[in-house]
């Protein structure tokens, strides 16, 4: 039985780091990244189901096949974050992943902005969540991954587990 003073020694014995900060911390990111995600899969449910109908634009028939495909992907990056929710301190690597898939994605909305306009505010959001909280979230998981590699003893944060 491991020692409940939660020495590092008793970490070690007990394969993981002992309740308290590190541990709320960890679940206080997993709401976090789990309320994130209902953003981009919602979105992306809803344009795989009804096309273009958010924005209120019309779009010829392979506009449309392009803005569904493109909504896919968006819902799938939502299920993959909520993926990394179970075990968050030991996904860095997905989690970097996808970070940089929606941060390059807004780079993209950003360019168009620069390029056609200043866009709805639903637009902004989704921009201010791409290159800002998104990254912020990228952040706080590897700090939370650290924390628990460093007070279970395993320093091994060069693995890349996807």
């Amino acid at each position: 039985m491991p020692d409940p003073s939660g020495s590092p020694t008793a970490l070690k014995a007990a394969g993981r780091p002992a309740a308290g900060r590190p541990d709320r911390e960890r679940r206080l990111l997993q709401q976090a990244v789990g309320l994130g995600a209902v953003i981009p899969f919602a979105a992306g449910l809803y344009g795989v189901l009804f096309g273009p109908a958010l924005t209120g634009n019309v779009m010829g028939v392979s506009g449309e096949s392009h803005y569904r495909y493109l909504s896919g992907l968006l819902l799938a990056v939502g299920l993959c974050f909520w993926s990394t929710i179970p075990r968050i301190e030991e996904h860095t690597g997905r989690f970097r992943l996808l970070t940089l898939i929606v941060f390059i994605g807004g780079l993209g909305r950003l360019l168009g902005l620069g390029l056609t306009g200043v866009p709805s505010l639903v637009m902004l959001g989704g921009l201010a969540m791409e290159l800002v909280v998104t990254p912020l979230l990228c952040l706080w998981q590897t700090r939370v991954a650290n924390r628990y590699a460093e007070d279970a003893g395993v320093a091994d944060l060069n693995r890349d587990r996807l």
